[in-house]
């Protein structure tokens, strides 16, 4: 189902990781942002805007994780763009002759049936130095940043108040982090995305994160901060004091405390904590 929450922007859900679809009106049709996750559910995203009388005019990707970069038959063949990063990371793998299986390998078990692939990952860049997506509807700016995986996005609609941050900003996912690989510095780089994040939200009223609920007002910049907090604490091996760790919003979804506990333990090995009193 459509959710309207901005003039002209509309989120679609997907139930298994709380995905958000973003969908965003223009003159002739609409542009797609990250499609969701099961062919079912993005079937359903085709039928209504079928029903709206909306064709699908583009799309996009926000970064190369396997359930941002599906698509689905029923949704066209519409040009998908992301960011060259993850544009060329989607044609590497693509390229491997077990591509498939690779793919298939990495999806939950629940799932797996119902993702078609020959749409995995078939997207492009934008020309270069244009930092916004090529469609006939209100400005996209694409703010690449550092954070959560190479050739990551948000994509803000200055014209509509919103801001889609992809995996960012949500409230029911701590920061989750590109590894502590090499001379990697995963928590430097996310601050990073959060500071370029924080310098273009003036003037937003709205932030979709790829998971969880939508923000408004205030709770936007309430994000920015709590995601600062997690990964200053897992920086410097301070408290934490957050949601999203201690009280799951929903049964089942305790395993968040999981990604965590992996985190903290990487963290130590790559600060040279580990083993070291508290």
């Amino acid at each position: 189902m459509l959710t309207e929450v901005a003039a002209g922007v509309f989120t679609h859900r997907s139930e298994l990781l709380r995905n958000n679809t973003v969908v965003v009106r223009g003159t002739d049709g609409v542009l797609v942002v990250d499609a969701g996750i099961t062919g079912p559910e993005m079937a359903c995203l085709a039928d209504d805007l079928r029903g709206l009388g909306l064709p699908v005019v583009a799309g996009f990707a926000t970064h190369p994780d396997w359930d941002h970069v599906l698509w689905h038959p029923d949704l066209g063949d519409a040009p998908r763009y992301s960011t060259a990063r993850c544009a060329a990371a989607m044609r590497d793998l693509r390229a491997a002759p077990d591509w498939r299986a690779r793919v298939t390998g990495g999806l939950p078990p629940e799932v797996a049936d119902d993702i078609p692939l020959d749409p995995f990952g078939l997207i492009t860049e934008p020309p270069a130095g244009t930092g916004r997506v090529p469609w006939d509807g209100p400005e996209v700016r694409i703010v690449e940043h550092p954070a959560h995986s190479p050739g990551h996005a948000a994509l803000l609609v200055p014209e509509r108040g919103v801001l889609a941050a992809g995996d960012m900003l949500s409230d029911v996912f701590v920061p989750m982090l590109d590894g502590f690989t090499g001379g990697n510095d995963p928590i430097g780089e996310y601050l990073a995305g959060l500071r370029l994040l924080e310098g273009v939200v003036d003037g937003v009223d709205v932030v979709v994160p790829g998971h969880g609920s939508v923000g408004r007002g205030g709770e936007i910049r309430e994000r920015i901060g709590l995601d600062r907090a997690y990964l200053l604490a897992l920086r410097d091996g301070g408290a934490f004091d957050d949601r999203r760790i201690v009280a799951p919003f929903e049964p089942g979804w305790e395993w968040v405390a999981d990604i965590h506990a992996g985190q903290l333990r990487r963290a130590a090995r790559w600060n040279g904590r580990e083993g070291s009193p508290g």
